[in-house]
């Protein structure tokens, strides 16, 4: 049974935001450990407001599995902005066990590089 929902032709709603990351690298560039609860940077060209409520499927680096994370949309970089920042929504992880388990498993994969000062998508 899936957790993403579906409107009903069973189509995915918008909201959904599905995002695969193979490179810790890119993974460092997507964290966003300053958002209590942590969250993520998705690039996306759809439009989203702040505060809005937002379902992501999450493939990190090597592990087949999808997780399912449902969160709330706390930044967003619109289309043309300065320093040609990419274009997308960083999103707070829910406080809840998927939220939990999501930051839990990208920090796993981050390890000590989460301390470097390298840009990142948002700061």
């Amino acid at each position: 049974m899936s957790a993403i929902p579906n409107d009903v032709t069973g189509q995915v709603r918008p909201g959904v935001l599905s995002l695969s990351i193979k490179e810790k690298s890119a993974l460092f560039a997507a964290f966003m450990p300053f958002i209590k609860g942590g969250g993520l940077f998705i690039p996306t060209n759809k439009t989203y407001k702040m505060g809005e409520d937002v379902f992501m499927l999450l493939t990190l680096m090597d592990d087949p599995a999808k997780l399912p994370v449902s969160g709330k949309v706390v930044w967003v970089t619109p289309v043309g902005s300065h320093g040609g920042r990419t274009q997308g929504v960083g999103v707070q992880f829910a406080p809840n066990d998927s939220g939990r388990a999501a930051q839990k498993k990208i920090e796993g994969f981050l390890g000590g590089s989460l301390k470097s000062l390298r840009p990142t998508h948002t700061m």
